[in-house]
């Protein structure tokens, strides 16, 4: 099973790398850019097939680990 994992910045959290991206792709010539936030995925191959199993897992990886809860969201897809 494949488990997908996207961190993002929470909205209160001022995100300067979004910012700079925003700037860049302003200087670039998009205009019709109104905001980037940056976030990141993380992928993880599970030796699984128990769907339940890997949802719950995957949810303590990002509570303990692949998320800082001060600072950032999580939101997970688990695929088979």
């Amino acid at each position: 099973m494949r488990a997908r994992v996207f961190v993002m910045p929470k909205k209160e959290v001022l995100d300067p790398q979004g910012k700079a991206v925003a700037r860049s792709l302003h200087a670039l010539g998009f205009s019709e850019v109104a905001s980037v936030r940056v976030g990141k995925l993380i992928e993880l191959e599970l030796a699984t097939t128990n769907r339940e199993q890997a949802r719950e897992r995957t949810e303590e990886m990002c509570r303990k680990l692949l998320a800082n809860g001060v600072i950032e969201d999580f939101s997970l897809e688990i695929e088979d």
